[in-house]
């Protein structure tokens, strides 16, 4: 794969993941009552018990779309500029 096909890929990868975050959100906002009801049912846990874990669960996401996509994307993006590539 050359620069430019993994700059691409890494791109895509940031925009998809991130769209994914954010549709996470919006459910979580928006049908929290929908959202908590199926999981409780089927966790037998309690309201305080999945927000916890929701709030967990958005911010892992989020430290590990940092990390693995977006931070790569951007220094490739970086290199390739500073390049001339």
């Amino acid at each position: 794969m050359s620069l430019e096909q993994i700059t691409v890929l890494l791109g895509w990868s940031t925009v998809l993941n991130f769209g994914v975050l954010m549709l996470t959100a919006m459910m979580l906002t928006l049908f929290r009552k929908t959202v908590h009801g199926i999981h409780t049912k089927m966790s037998g846990l309690s309201a305080d018990e999945l927000n916890k874990l929701y709030f967990q669960y958005m911010g892992n996401f989020k430290i590990l779309w940092i990390l693995f996509n977006l931070t790569p994307y951007l220094v490739i993006r970086i290199f390739m500029l500073s390049s001339g590539s």
